[in-house]
């Protein structure tokens, strides 16, 4: 019998635990389903934050300009089905029981990852749609991610901060040299970090990626202005989203003129996006997906400048691998109070209880301006929150947001 859909999801999500690099698997399951990404142009965007706006900018872009879009975009924050859309529309359950059905005995054969199966998914979906230009978020990475099996029109980063260290490297010029592993042969690799010495590394090793491609390959390497901020309609909020927007324009300038969207689809694309759980204000709640110390001091630039209602309350849950510490007290400075919990869906992989009270009774940390309490139960952390809140904010991880998110049935696809 075909898998159902929820079955699907049960052969699946044992497999988010594994994280494999290399591309090997990843060509293998295409080929089983007939190398989709190769009918397809595409668009690929790395970087430690901002890739999922920048993605999700430019593909609003593309469909105001009249294109069918495919967007690939991960983890997601309620369903599966959030990180396959065709023109917003998320993938069917009956397409993803489908694939994964025709993929179980290759992912079984190769014992592939969960990321590694959704990628072979992704564009087996999308060519399945129509979609006549695919945007693809990397996921980890770059260098070795399931997704830089693509050959893009054009490659971009966004930035580099501190993030999967244990994966990528321990200084930012690491992490950085991974990343730029997504560049090509005579293909628009746009940089929109700012810092001139990782602008160097990224421009250095596109060169190496290009050179492992192609001995005699050139490196097309397209530096933004480090001053350049969109300026032009944007419904993303935050003063963080002016730079990612910055970024989406350069790619889409950077794409070969058939594709390039002209000046008022791009307006029209950028006053529209909205990508949820980035500063995704919804009555007294306000949802951000921050989980690094960049992403929190992001967030707390844009509290500063949105300066909504009080007492502001936050629920924080954070993954224990992730420099939370100092995330913790980033956001000490913007807050009234805060409550400490583990999200349900990052029980085996969040931050551990004993820490938390450690550091909570820690006299040698920075003093607090907020009230900081710890209630491991999520269920109760969530009703002690809202209590005497002017805004609730929900923050730390992809996983926090969307808990909350499914626990307040609020819908995200």
């Amino acid at each position: 019998m075909p898998l159902t859909y929820d079955e699907a999801l049960q052969f699946l999500f044992p497999r988010t635990t594994t994280i494999k690099f290399g591309l090997a698997t990843t060509r293998a399951l295409l080929k089983a389903l007939g190398d989709p990404h190769r009918v397809m142009p595409s668009i690929h965007v790395g970087g430690t934050n901002g890739k999922g706006s920048v993605s999700t900018l430019v593909a609003s872009a593309l469909a105001q300009a009249g294109w069918r879009v495919g967007l690939y975009t991960s983890p997601h924050l309620v369903s599966f089905r959030e990180r396959i859309r065709v023109d917003g529309v998320p993938i069917g359950e009956e397409a993803m029981a489908m694939w994964t059905d025709r993929l179980q005995p290759h992912i079984l054969e190769r014992k592939a990852t969960f990321f590694e199966a959704s990628t072979a998914m992704a564009f087996a979906d999308f060519a399945a749609r129509g979609a006549e230009i695919v945007v693809a978020e990397v996921g980890l990475g770059g260098r070795l991610d399931s997704t830089n099996v693509l050959r893009p029109l054009v490659s971009a980063v966004t930035k580099i901060e501190r993030d999967h260290m244990k994966y990528l490297g321990d200084t930012l010029e690491q992490i950085a040299g991974e990343k730029a592993g997504i560049a090509k042969p005579g293909t628009p690799f746009v940089i929109g970090e700012r810092d001139p010495v990782l602008v160097d590394v990224l421009r250095r090793e596109a060169k190496k990626a290009v050179a492992r491609l192609d001995a005699g390959g050139r490196a097309d390497v397209r530096v933004l202005p480090a001053a350049y901020e969109w300026s032009g309609r944007l419904s993303l909020a935050g003063p963080h989203q002016r730079r990612n927007a910055a970024v989406a324009h350069g790619i889409l300038m950077a794409l070969p003129a058939p594709y390039r969207p002209p000046p008022e689809a791009i307006e029209a694309g950028f006053g529209a996006t909205r990508v949820p759980g980035r500063l995704d204000r919804r009555g007294k709640w306000l949802f951000d997906v921050a989980h690094n110390p960049d992403g929190i001091r992001a967030l707390v630039k844009s509290i500063e400048a949105l300066r909504p209602p009080r007492p502001l309350h936050a629920l924080v849950s954070i993954l224990g691998d992730k420099e939370w510490p100092d995330m913790l007290v980033q956001l000490d400075r913007v807050i009234d109070r805060g409550v400490l919990t583990v999200a349900p869906t990052a029980a085996s992989r969040g931050w551990n209880a004993v820490w938390l009270r450690r550091w909570l009774r820690d006299r040698c940390r920075p003093p607090a301006k907020a009230a900081w309490t710890l209630v491991p139960e999520f269920g109760a952390a969530l009703d002690l929150v809202q209590e005497g809140a002017g805004t609730v904010l929900v923050t730390g991880s992809f996983h926090t947001v969307g808990d909350v998110m499914t626990a307040l049935a609020m819908e995200v696809v």
